[in-house]
Formats: structure tokens, sequence, C-alpha cells
């Protein structure tokens, strides 16, 4: 396949797959809650593609040494998203992204500076998101706003998110290496929801969702760390497969789990 075949069709795929995740997060968010859609917003879904036709190209050993660095990198999402939720709960949409993203970039270069192997990639993910779960356990349950929805509202959510990793893509894939590296793990999925949903929602609202997302990135990590170990000995296609399939069964975990803790606070109230 060539380069710019293989460069379009992986650009269109990000695009559609995104758009139909968020949108389908944002949703769900309105109409059951933030938990809910975060569950859906922290599956592989910008992962997902890039891994399928990164191993359309190479072995799976490339496959399974790339996984280190995105899995180091995955720590900076979980600081985007805790920043975003603690500046949200009194700033505007700007200021509450613009911190966000500063972060990430801070926390995306420097840990791309470094030369990561399997153990201290693991090592990083959990030092963060125990703090970033921590943390994030005090903002997750709000009640979401009554909205007034139009019938332009799904598919202008779909446009912007396409839109968004269409540039995303795009810039990275025409700048110096370092940088399209960075490009290469931009948190797409969480920067549309804040753009998304904070306007219509508010900020304190949308910070429950990214809140939740917390742990649901958790499991996002383990898919990762499955791709990495199971790429040799299965081959690539098994090992997305099995990654897949570890980050559905994570959430609908924490899904489940969280539900029977929140019923049994409801039932302590009463």
């Amino acid at each position: 396949m060539s380069p710019d075949l293989l460069f379009i069709l992986s650009l269109a795929l990000k695009m559609a797959v995104t758009a139909v995740f968020v949108v389908a997060a944002s949703v769900m968010a309105e109409r059951s809650g933030p938990l809910i859609g975060a569950m859906i917003a922290t599956l592989p879904i910008a992962a997902g593609p890039s891994y399928v036709f990164l191993a359309l190209d190479h072995d799976a050993q490339f496959i399974a040494q790339s996984t280190i660095s995105s899995l180091a990198s995955h720590a900076a999402t979980g600081l985007l998203g805790i920043t975003y939720v603690l500046l949200a709960q009194r700033h505007s949409l700007a200021v509450s992204l613009g911190g966000a993203l500063a972060a990430w970039i801070a926390s995306a270069v420097a840990v791309r500076s470094v030369a990561w192997n399997v153990w201290t990639a693991i090592a990083l993910n959990i030092v963060t998101y125990t703090m970033c779960v921590t943390v994030a356990e005090r903002y997750l349950h709000v009640k979401m706003p009554l909205i007034t929805r139009r019938w332009f509202d799904v598919p202008l959510r779909a446009l912007l998110v396409a839109c968004l990793v269409g540039t995303v893509v795009t810039l990275g894939a025409n700048v110096g290496p370092r940088v399209t590296g960075i490009f290469a793990v931009f948190p797409i999925v969480m920067v549309s929801l804040m753009l998304i949903m904070h306007p219509r929602i508010g900020g304190p609202a949308n910070a429950a969702l990214l809140a939740n997302t917390m742990v649901g990135l958790v499991g996002f990590g383990l898919c990762v760390l499955t791709l990495h170990v199971a790429a040799v000995p299965l081959g690539a296609p098994l090992a997305l497969t099995a990654a897949l399939a570890v980050s559905i069964i994570a959430n609908i975990t924490i899904w489940l789990f969280r539900r029977h803790g929140h019923a049994r606070r409801m039932a302590a109230l009463e």
C-alpha cells in the first residue's frame, strides 16, 4: 500500500470513528450521566485505528516496541484530564482547555525526552493514575442539566470532531519527528468532549464526565499493555483483538462496580 493512500485511509477512518464515539459519549452523558459517557470515551477510539494501520506496514516486534512509547505517553493524558477537571470548576472553556493543553504539552515533551522500557512506563502510569483517580473522586457525581436538543446538534458535533481530528493528524504528518510523535498520542477524544460539552452543560458538569474518565483511562493503559505483551507471540491481528477485548471488559467492570457503589450509597441514605 502506498504511503499516500495509507495516510488518506487512516485519516478518514480516524475522523469517522472518533466522531461517532465522541458524539455517542456526549449524548450518553447527557441522557444517562457522566459515568456511561466516560466509559465510551475511554475505549481505544483514536489509538485503535492508528495501530491497525501501523500493523499493515510493520511486523509484530515493531508493534510491541511502539506500545512502550504509547504507554509512557498515556500518563500525559491523565494529567490533561485532571487539570481540566480542576480548572473547569470555576473557569471558562478557554482557561480550562488552555491550562489542560499546557499541562499535556509539558508532560508529553518531558515523557518523550526519556528512554522508557515497559517496567518504567508501567511505574509512571501507576503513579500518575493513582494521583489522578484519587483527586477525581470528589468531582464524579454532578447532576446533568436539562438540555434542549436541536435537530442539527448531532451532525454539528460530528463535523466539529471530524475537523479537529483531520487538523491534528494532518499537522502531525507535516512537522518534524519530535512534534509528530507528540501529535500521534494527542488525546483527541478528551479535547473534543471539552470543546463540545463545556459550553453545552457547563464546566462542573463536564468536569464530572472527565473525572469519570480517569479510571477508564486505567483500562486503556491495560489495553496498551496487552497489545505489548501479545503482539509477538500472537501476531498483530490477534493481539489487537485481545487488547480491544481487555478495554471493553475493563470498562464494563468499572461501570458495574461504580453503579453498585452508587446504589449502596443511595440505600444508605434512605
